[in-house]
């Protein structure tokens, strides 16, 4: 009750007028607002930028290299939307490598992924039935798990061992239901996927093989597809939750469509041009993975606010990217967090969270961009996070 007691009391003091009767100058607010004991102003980084103008508001640390935890996520959403586009679309395919002999496909069939992080057994049902519609009753050679659209690496640079599994399940072109299988996550996300594939064929009555990884053959013939969401759905799905995995599907993807192959690697290449081109700042910037677990990831204040004022600049992307954030006191990760007013409903923007970094970016209505950056070894979570909904607050008081 007290630790309440005295956040009320200094939010209060960061957003009340002078004694004099006029306001404090918002430079002067958002300093009080960073002002948070157990958040130490020399390992974090925060700038305020009007989104009219591009005019820095405030600015303190601004171009310090700083591990962003999940805003890494804001760069690969940029890149994607700017390389695939709001309506792409992830596809996956059932093709086969054999004929039809009457009700029986002579040779095996293969599901092959393209990187869709929201791939579900449902979908598999779907493709099952499109094959029995075709009047497939039985496969005679296997069915096979194919995701060499992207490279076989599970884990991205600079990931603690916990963090494989318990963080993000085995990066993999061809991953159903998130890496779940059988109620643990599947260590061969593509065999896993093949088993699930044979069980939804044998719920619509088509008997095969055992299951396999395998390579489709470019000459085989397609039987089937199923295609994701927009990219704009898939990305929101991906941001307001905080999904690693999704993050570095989509990385991948990015690297496979636009660059030199399904690879970090690749994508992140990709990334890096992207972010050049449209004028971010990159001394201070190492980018190393997708989801922003990578211990070797570095983004600075003035770079996050720099891309933000760019997608808010381009017509075409401002729309998806900003209802792709969590919204405060109402969705994903800021659901429980920023829960009155004026900040409610009002900042929408990107959290992040791990042991030695929390950050928080994004916009306050139509008005402002923002972020802040907090590091420590470990970094205080209440604390970092205070100081982060209070600057935000500050901002939404004057939007």
């Amino acid at each position: 009750m007290l630790r309440r007691a005295l956040a009320a009391a200094l939010l209060t003091l960061v957003l009340a007028p002078c004694a004099a009767g006029g306001p404090l100058p918002l430079t002067t607010r958002l300093a009080n607002a960073l002002a948070v004991p157990g958040a130490p102003a020399r390992l974090s980084g925060a700038v305020a930028v009007d989104l009219a103008s591009g005019t820095t508001l405030f600015e303190r640390n601004a171009n310090l290299a700083l591990a962003p935890a999940s805003n890494e996520k804001l760069v690969v959403t940029y890149a994607a939307f700017v390389e695939l586009g709001p309506a792409y679309r992830f596809r996956t395919q059932v093709v086969g490598t054999g004929h039809l002999d009457g009700a029986v496909w002579r040779g095996n069939i293969v599901l092959k992924g393209f990187g869709d992080p929201t791939l579900t057994s449902l979908r598999l049902l779907r493709l099952a039935t499109l094959l029995a519609r075709k009047g497939v009753h039985r496969v005679a050679g296997r069915v096979l798990g194919d995701d060499t659209w992207f490279d076989a690496r599970r884990t991205a640079p600079g990931w603690k061992p916990s963090f494989y599994l318990d963080e993000c399940a085995p990066i993999s072109a061809l991953v159903v239901d998130g890496g779940a299988y059988q109620q643990h996550v599947a260590r061969q996300p593509a065999l896993a996927a093949a088993a699930l594939f044979r069980l939804m064929l044998r719920k619509r009555g088509i008997t095969t093989g055992p299951v396999g990884i395998g390579r489709a053959s470019p000459a085989a013939a397609v039987l089937a597809e199923t295609a994701s969401q927009p990219l704009g759905d898939v990305i929101r799905s991906i941001d307001v939750t905080s999904d690693n995995l999704g993050a570095e599907m989509l990385l991948k993807t990015i690297g496979a469509e636009a660059g030199s192959g399904g690879t970090t690697a690749a994508g992140l290449a990709v990334a890096v041009r992207d972010l050049r081109v449209a004028g971010v700042p990159l001394q201070g910037v190492r980018l190393a993975d997708g989801s922003g677990l990578s211990l070797d990831d570095r983004l600075t204040a003035r770079a996050l606010t720099t891309l933000l004022f760019a997608v808010w600049q381009n017509s075409e992307l401002r729309r998806p990217f900003f209802v792709s954030l969590p919204v405060a006191g109402i969705s994903g990760t800021l659901k429980d967090r920023m829960q009155r007013r004026p900040a409610r409903g009002v900042v929408h923007a990107k959290t992040g969270t791990t042991d030695i970094a929390t950050a928080l970016a994004g916009y306050v209505g139509d008005r402002y961009a923002f972020a802040v950056l907090d590091n420590g070894h470990p970094v205080s979570w209440w604390a970092s996070r205070k100081a982060q909904d209070r600057f935000a607050t500050a901002l939404a008081a004057t939007s």
